[in-house]
């Protein structure tokens, strides 16, 4: 850390620094408690989603006892993802992903040559695979806040504890200094006018 020059012009420089970081902290905490809502929110998604999964994948399970019956498919493929669609938008200054769509896999079959509840277990199935991948883009998405959260509760941190007490205490060093060499000014005009005087009245006897 440079030392602190004990100048008018560095106490200008230290107050105007005062009053950046005095303006941008409100900024940075309100940012802070953004992030804490939007983690919060995001794990409340998730263990939504780890319900949802739950009670699918036990439908699922439940159901699949009746693969014992020939059905004339490949029923592996029946839940294979062919595509996520997903974007990224903006959340108090993180990218976050947001769902778009899922594609499975096609698969053919014919109504009439395969068993009534065929559909319906590959919705089953297909139900537990996309909330699967919803509970992964939620995780994703709270790394991402979390990450962002970290890195702003740093610099609030760094704000609060080191640079505007560091600041503030320069500016109260320069100004003691100031005071000081003001005052020391005026002790010594006084002492130069005092002797001045007393010159004048030794030349006046």
């Amino acid at each position: 850390m440079a030392e602190v020059k004990l100048t008018k012009t560095e106490l200008r420089d230290e107050q105007k620094k005062l009053a950046r970081l005095e303006k941008y902290l409100p900024t940075l905490k309100l940012k802070k408690a953004m992030l804490q809502i939007e983690v919060s929110q995001a794990k409340e998604e998730i263990l939504r989603l780890e319900k949802e999964l739950k009670k699918s994948l036990e439908v699922a399970y439940a159901q699949s006892g009746l693969l014992v019956e020939p059905t004339g498919i490949d029923f592996h493929n029946a839940a294979k993802l062919q595509r996520v669609d997903k974007h990224y938008e903006n959340i108090a200054g993180v990218d976050v992903p947001i769902l778009d769509g899922i594609h499975f896999q096609e698969i053919e079959y014919s109504i009439f040559s395969t068993p009534p509840w065929l559909e319906a277990l590959i919705e089953t199935t297909r139900r537990a695979a996309k909330v699967q991948v919803e509970r992964n883009i939620a995780f994703e998405k709270k790394r991402a806040i979390e990450k962002e959260l970290r890195e702003v509760s740093i610099r609030v941190n760094l704000f609060e504890k080191v640079l505007i007490p560091r600041t503030t205490k320069n500016i109260k060093r320069i100004k003691i200094f100031l005071d000081d060499q003001q005052l020391a000014a005026v002790s010594q005009a006084k002492a130069a006018k005092r002797i001045l005087e007393e010159k004048k009245q030794c030349a006046s006897i």
